[in-house]
This record gives structure tokens, C-alpha cells and sequence, in this order.
């Protein structure tokens, strides 16, 4: 295919694929969609239904996990009709957490299947035994929400009433989950009529042509740049707090393997299946890898081309390749962040000029329900933002998204959940000294506070980093953990789990706090130029006594930089590392 003729076709298609994803946010009722842009759609082979073309506005993280899907739903329905829909959660079939629905729409053209249209989305309620499905007492799916094998929620293009009204008898909020099941589906139709009008101005053959170029394109792009990463055998590990229950750590290990522009991952010993529900499906698993491997990588387009030198190892006793009925609510946004953190651990080894240091590691994922006597049931999901880890280009991100999210998925508005909760924000700022130090320190993270005003409520909390801190590396220092907490007259609440809790009860009055952590710090905190310390603490970002402690860096209490006192304190500090070494 010629140059010119090529560039066309690739923008029709990641315009069919932008125009699907902008009609999903801009036509949910939940914020959890509408603002936090907790969905994705694509385009998919309609025979292997690897992936073709990803919109780059969703989360990354469903990247493999729908591929997986649609190869799931062509197992079950081999021989697909024109105006039909397929929708499913299926954890162990692709799936990630049953909150994360995935519809799938075969595409015909002129009688012929072209294509197959996927979109996943994050139902704010699955039923299950807690509203918002984030259980983290659960020890069986089941208690977590309704679980849909693949099944036909359209027929002839219209809704299956049956299915639906199966669907919305088993959720807490059945008005808003129809407004987002009806804009899942408008994404699709929104998919099927763009490609229609570029296949009316190229053809069935010319796009066929597109598909394969664009994955073989993709495949030698990333396979050159795994070509310059040093060959070897690299090896990492981080931890979860715990699964909820037992009050341990996980492990994550990683065994990583380059080499003639190919990489294995190895997950074989990790930490067995756990009770609790931070069991990840083997699906997220390998899609955090290749997110992690696309943060390194963004001009590299994501198909089944950029999929091909990745190879992996998880087994079935790990917890990352989780197994009916293991229940798995916390995977999708905590275990897959640490996978990827992982990752960048491995990869700081051969590469660290590339790869900075850990990121905040978690969405902090809180479910807020209760009666409001004046407007009635609600159920409200929130999820937080955090610091990402400094790198050798600099400071890490403050406020950023979870690294398996999207550009937009940080911290949510408060105006909205005041809306649709009987709530009131009383802070939600920067968190001052959250960050690891370093030569480039790491981003920080946000305190949230709100107060109930009335009725009552419960509020489940699944998160993770709270023991386990973002990790510094070549000499920085790790970040601050994350902390949450409810007052109520006076007295404070902390979970015995640290960062998990479910259906704490709430009064009129009630406070929550949630406070996400920092990231990283990369190189040596004594290597940071002074002045930098110095407009940090006139900024408010961390202590003057922060400052001495971390960086040997002497500031005044009007903000103003001491450099004979800092040339004294660095050289009393290095001549004590000397002394101990």
C-alpha cells in the first residue's frame, strides 16, 4: 500500500475509533465513565479477533483483556448475525473485575463480516453483596456481583428485553446503569456507521491490506526498539498489602528475560491464590505487562503487531492467573499497577536511563452507598489520582492517573459527587510531602476529605500502598503510604487492614479521608541542586525540616536558602555514609 493512501486509512480508523470512545463518555449517566473514563473501545479480526485498532482515550489496561473477549464470545457464538450484540464480565474468560462489562458487535459490510466493534465499560453496580462490587471480604465471585458469560443483549438490533431486565433487577441503580448500557451500545452503532464510510470509499480489500500492514508496522517498531535493550536475565519483586483478609503481604515476582528483540515474563514465583479478592485473571496480567512496555513506547500503535514479541509464563499457582470462583474485585485497578511497577523495576535494570522510579500505585477505589431521605438510594464510585515516580528527565507527575488508566483518570470532581451524594468536600489538594526524595524527586499525591450531611451510608474501600510504598530507586527514597481514614466525633477509624475495609457503617456528620501516595524518588536525595529544595519548601510541598532530613538542604524559616549551612550538613552526611560503609 502506497505511503499516502496508507496515512488516510490509519486516520479514518483512529477517528472511528476516537468518535466511538467520545460518544461512550459524552452519553453515560455514571461519572465513572462520563468523567473518570473508565472504558474503552476498539476494532477487532473477524476471525482471530486480535486486536486492529485501539481508541487512545480509554484505559489501556482492556487492551488485551478485549482481545481475549472477543476471541471468548467467537468460542461461544462461532457463527455471528447482523444487528446482534454480545455483552459479558467474564473474569476468567478476559475479564478483569465484573464492574468492567465488554459488549462486542460483529460488523458486516455488503452481507460480509468485516470486523468485530468492542466496548468495555465500568458499571458503577454489579449487584453482589456490596454496592459498588469492591467486597474486600469477599472469598467467592459470587458474593462480589452478577456474573455474565457471553450472551445476546441485542437481537436484530434491538435490546433483548429478557436479558435486560435481568440485568437492571440485580443492580442498586437500575435508571443510571440503563443510561450507560444504551450509551455502550451507542458507542457501537456510532463504530459501525464510520467504518461503513470508509469501506464506501475504499473497500473491503484495501482495509484488509490496512489491518495487516499496520500490525506488521507496529511489530517491527517495537521489535527495534527492544533490539537496543541490553540482553539478560533481570529479575524484580514488589508487594501487595494484603488480599483483605490475611494480613500479609503478596509477592509479586518477576523473572525477565531480552533478548533478540523478544521478552519473557515470568511471574512463577509469585505469591500462591489468595482468599481475599486480589486474585488477577491471567488477562489483566499480560495486558499491565504491555501497558508498562506502551509508557516506555507511545508511538508504537496498538494491535496484535506490538503484541508479537511478548512472551509469558503465569502460572495457574500464582494469584496473577486467577481461577473460578477465586473472587477478584481488586485486581483490575490495584494488582495491575503493581504488575506494571514491577515491570518498570525489571526494566530500571537494563534500562534506567528510560525507566523512572515506582509509581503511587493504587486508585484508592472507594464505594460510597446509603439512603438520602431526601432524594433517595444512591451508589457513588470514586478513585483518586496520585505521584508518579521520578525519572532521569525529571520531577515525577503530581495528581497523575493510575498507570493502567487513561490521560484522564485522576482524581474525580468533587462538584459531581456532590450531586449525586449527600456529601460535601471539605479538601481535596495537593498532599504535601508524599513525595520520595531524590535527585529528581517524585510527584505527590491528593487528600481528599468529605462529610456525610445526611442520612446514612456505608463506604467500602479497597487500595493498596499502604505497608507497601512506592519504591525509589539508584539511591532515591520511597514515597509516603496511603492512608484512609473516617472521623467520627472526634475519634478516627483506620482499617486493620490498612487499605481495605468493607461496608463501614456512616453517620450524618461522618468525615472521610483518603490520601494517595507520592511517588518514587531517582538518584541520591544529596545530588538534588539546592535551590530546587529551596523553592519546594517555599511552594508548601514538604517541611523545612523535610528538607534538612531528606536532602541536607538548610532553608530559613522566611524560605530562604542557607548554602554555607547546606555545604555543611551534605559534607557531615556523605562523610557519615563513608563512615558506615
Amino acid at each position: 500500500m502506497d505511503p499516502v493512501t496508507l496515512a488516510v486509512l490509519k486516520g479514518a480508523l483512529e477517528q472511528t475509533c476516537a468518535e466511538m470512545e467520545s460518544t461512550f463518555v459524552r452519553a453515560a449517566f455514571s461519572p465513572v465513565i462520563a468523567e473518570g473514563q473508565d472504558m474503552a473501545c476498539g476494532i477487532y479480526d473477524p476471525r482471530t479477533g486480535e486486536v486492529v485498532a485501539q481508541g487512545e482515550d480509554g484505559l489501556p489496561i482492556f487492551v488485551v483483556t478485549m482481545q481475549d473477549v472477543v476471541q471468548h464470545v467467537l468460542s461461544v457464538f462461532p457463527d455471528p448475525r447482523p444487528g446482534e450484540v454480545y455483552a459479558t464480565n467474564d473474569p476468567y474468560n478476559g475479564g478483569t473485575h465484573l464492574m468492567d462489562v465488554k459488549m462486542v458487535r460483529p460488523f458486516f459490510y455488503q452481507d460480509r463480516l468485516v470486523c468485530h466493534l468492542g466496548a468495555t465499560g465500568h458499571w458503577t453496580d454489579i449487584g453482589g453483596s456490596v454496592p459498588g462490587g469492591y467486597a474486600s471480604r469477599a472469598t467467592e465471585v459470587y458474593q462480589e456481583g452478577l456474573w455474565i458469560p457471553p450472551l445476546r443483549i441485542c437481537r436484530d438490533g434491538r435490546l433483548n428485553d429478557d436479558v435486560l431486565s435481568l440485568i437492571l433487577k440485580n443492580v442498586r441503580v437500575p435508571r443510571q446503569q440503563l443510561g450507560d448500557i444504551k450509551a455502550q451500545i451507542g458507542a457501537l452503532d456510532v463504530g459501525a456507521r464510520g467504518l461503513t464510510r470508509m469501506l464506501d470509499k475504499c473497500g473491503v480489500g484495501p482495509f484488509r491490506e490496512l489491518t495487516a500492514e499496520l500490525s506488521a508496522y507496529a511489530e517491527r517498531k517495537i521489535r527495534a526498539y527492544l533490539a537496543d535493550v541490553p540482553a539478560g536475565s533481570y529479575s524484580f519483586e514488589d508487594y501487595m498489602d494484603n488480599d483483605g483478609h490475611d494480613d500479609r503481604p503478596l509477592r509479586i515476582a518477576l523473572d525477565l528475560t531480552i533478548g533478540e528483540g523478544e521478552l519473557t515474563f515470568d511471574f512463577s514465583r509469585s505469591s500462591p491464590p489468595c482468599r481475599g479478592p486480589m486474585n488477577c485473571s491471567r488477562s489483566a496480567t499480560t495486558s499491565a505487562c504491555l501497558v508498562a512496555m506502551k509508557h516506555l513506547y507511545p508511538d508504537v500503535p496498538i494491535n496484535s503487531g506490538f503484541m508479537r514479541p511478548f512472551h509469558f509464563t503465569i502460572p495457574e499457582t500464582t494469584f496473577l492467573n486467577a481461577q473460578p470462583p477465586r473472587p477478584v474485585s481488586g485486581a483490575a485497578a490495584e494488582v495491575t499497577q503493581r504488575v506494571i511497577d514491577v515491570v518498570f523495576g525489571a526494566l530500571a535494570q537494563a534500562n534506567p536511563a528510560r525507566v523512572g522510579a515506582g509509581n503511587f500505585g493504587t486508585a484508592a477505589n472507594m464505594a460510597l452507598a446509603g439512603q438520602d431521605p431526601e432524594r433517595g438510594r444512591f451508589v457513588v464510585y470514586m478513585w483518586s489520582g496520585g505521584g508518579y515516580g521520578g525519572s532521569a528527565r525529571g520531577d515525577g507527575l503530581t495528581n497523575g492517573s493510575a498507570s493502567g488508566g487513561g490521560a484522564r483518570t485522576f482524581t474525580g470532581p468533587a462538584e459531581v459527587y456532590e450531586q449525586r451524594a449527600p456529601v460535601l468536600f471539605l479538601r481535596q489538594e495537593l498532599r504535601e510531602g508524599s513525595a520520595g526524595a531524590g535527585t529528581w524527586r517524585g510527584g505527590f499525591g491528593v487528600t481528599r476529605e468529605f462529610v456525610l450531611r445526611r442520612g446514612e451510608g456505608i463506604v467500602s474501600f479497597i487500595g493498596d500502598r499502604g505497608r507497601c510504598t512506592p519504591f525509589g530507586i539508584l539511591g532515591g527514597l520511597n514515597a509516603a503510604p496511603t492512608e484512609f481514614v473516617v472521623c467520627r466525633d472526634g475519634q478516627e477509624f483506620r482499617p486493620e487492614m490498612t487499605t481495605k475495609v468493607q461496608a463501614h457503617p456512616l453517620v450524618a456528620g461522618d468525615v472521610v479521608r483518603i490520601s494517595t501516595p507520592g511517588g518514587g524518588g531517582y538518584g541520591d536525595p544529596l545530588d538534588r541542586p539546592p535551590d530546587r529544595v529551596a523553592q519546594d519548601v517555599k511552594a508548601g510541598y514538604y517541611s523545612a525540616e523535610s528538607a534538612a532530613r531528606d536532602y541536607a538542604v538548610v532553608v530559613s524559616d522566611d524560605g530562604r536558602l542557607d548554602l554555607i549551612g547546606t555545604e555543611e550538613l551534605r559534607r557531615e552526611r556523605r562523610g557519615d555514609r563513608r563512615a558506615g560503609a
